[in-house]
């Protein structure tokens, strides 16, 4: 970073008034801060790094104060980065601003393989830390081995279940996937029948069945692991909690068992039903056609992802997938977060690491999987040929989110012309860009355009600035934060 730099980054500060995702603030201007191991953890631990600014005071209104002695202040940082594991190699800028001096410390972002990064003084559980919006909090023991599974190749899907023998599976459908995979392989063919088993992983050498096998061939796999199953609710509205006129939290609810056959099987009936469906009427011909609130096949999609690439280590195995539907989205969640160096915004561009090649194999087998990473792309094709917002993707500390909208957000808004939420929106949200050049928290937001309900300001008028990637969030890796705020460049 250059001097230059560092004096905009500190003003752009100055002026919101905020540290971010990337940014801590430090005074040091009575000495060095004495414990900055968790932030230059919780930075080392995220792929973009982050930057630590020294001289501005977040107590006062961050006002520049100056630092005690820069040279001082950097040889004491530079102790403490070596107390991390591994060591962090911090890169230091000095720059002065309103007369007062400042500096910032870089710390690069680690390379997947070489995470977590922790103060060795505390150990890896303990000193491990990652970076949730301005905050840095210890990572979970999920977080951590899900680190280690990755850089190990560990593959939850092939760990045995010691508690089921092979009378837990369906045998039958088990050695019928066998002979799908022994053909064209003549060598294989011939080998015995239990050797082949065991090589496929269906069983291991004590004749348990694995995860793989269970989920996909078991006679009843939640008699073992009883959360490995779907919840699926219909709410009345458009926040879970929400009644009906009757005082219903649930218009259906409904825990979907079996193999992931059957899963996604009975996943799909209750879609089906859940959805409601209108009649379209073509002007030219006269032809009617029923069209359903969302294309059956972008959901099938999601929910074969959910259930092929969801974790089933032990830190999730206790979590079900779940299908919520509101009145305005379907959500899908999956336990686990994306696996290894798959980011978001390479869903669908870059070919991912598979997290359950055995279960994956086994699953094209039992249904039409291609497994060729074309989920993503058939969800946002069927969402465009609907006519509905593309599929927004979230990726969390513990579970990963594709939401489905039912429609394009501003078609809720109210009609009546004098209405101020029409006039914002009738300018195109320029007056609401406008108005969050300054980052906004949401009640700020539905006070400004005169909205009374939160919820449906975020829906009808910043969702769609948020996919248009005119508004952004302050804090992107904890979008459902209390803290977080919207900000506009424009």
């Amino acid at each position: 970073m250059l001097p230059e730099e560092l004096i905009d980054l500190a003003r752009n500060v100055m002026k919101t008034k905020a540290e971010t995702q990337t940014i801590e603030v430090k005074s040091a201007h009575d000495g060095c801060p004495k414990r900055l191991y968790d932030t230059l953890s919780a930075f080392s631990n995220q792929d973009s790094g982050g930057v630590i600014l020294f001289g501005l005071d977040e107590r006062q209104d961050f006002r520049p104060v100056g630092v005690y002695d820069l040279q001082d202040l950097q040889k004491r940082v530079t102790e403490q980065c070596q107390g991390m594991c591994p060591a962090v190699r911090a890169v230091f800028t000095i720059a002065e601003i309103d007369g007062a001096p400042i500096c910032s410390a870089e710390i690069p972002g680690l390379d997947l393989s070489e995470r977590p990064c922790y103060y060795d003084g505390s150990g890896r559980l303990k000193g491990s830390y990652i970076r949730v919006g301005d905050a840095d909090e210890p990572m979970t023991d999920y977080e951590i081995y899900a680190l280690e599974a990755f850089r190990r190749h560990l593959h939850d899907d092939e760990r045995p279940v010691e508690r089921a023998d092979a009378e837990a599976l369906n045998m039958d459908t088990a050695d019928a996937y066998i002979v799908k995979r022994q053909q064209d392989r003549p060598g294989f063919a011939q080998r015995p029948l239990s050797e082949k088993r065991k090589a496929l992983a269906i069983l291991t050498d004590e004749d348990h069945p694995t995860l793989a096998s269970l989920m996909n061939f078991g006679i009843y796999p939640q008699a073992y692991f009883p959360q490995l199953s779907m919840t699926a609710v219909v709410v009345p509205g458009p926040s879970l909690g929400d009644m009906d006129e009757s005082g219903a939290r649930f218009l259906d609810n409904k825990r979907i068992e079996g193999t992931i056959a059957e899963m996604v099987e009975g996943a799909l009936a209750f879609c089906q039903r859940a959805m409601t469906t209108r009649t379209i009427i073509d002007p030219r011909t006269g032809e009617r056609r029923d069209q359903p609130e969302y294309p059956i096949t972008a959901i099938r999609e999601a929910i074969l992802n959910a259930v092929i690439h969801r974790d089933y280590s032990l830190y999730t195995e206790g979590t079900p997938i779940q299908i919520d539907f509101f009145s305005d989205r379907l959500e899908i969640h999956s336990p686990g977060t994306l696996y290894g160096r798959m980011t978001v915004e390479q869903l669908g561009k870059a070919r991912p690491d598979f997290r359950n090649p055995t279960l994956a194999v086994m699953a094209e087998s039992q249904i039409r999987v291609e497994n060729r990473y074309s989920g993503i792309p058939t969800m946002r094709r069927e969402m465009a040929a609907a006519g509905l917002p593309a599929p927004v993707f979230r990726n969390g500390r513990n579970e990963f989110v594709v939401t489905f909208y039912n429609r394009q957000p501003s078609a809720d808004a109210p009609s009546t012309p004098s209405a101020p939420q029409d006039r914002h929106a009738a300018s195109g949200g320029k007056d609401l860009l406008r108005f969050c050049q300054t980052p906004r928290t949401r009640t700020e937001i539905a006070d400004f355009l005169g909205v009374r309900t939160v919820s449906y300001a975020m829906r009808v008028y910043v969702a769609p600035l948020l996919q248009e990637g005119r508004l952004k969030l302050l804090y992107p890796d904890a979008p459902r934060s209390r803290k977080q705020k919207y900000y506009s460049q424009s």
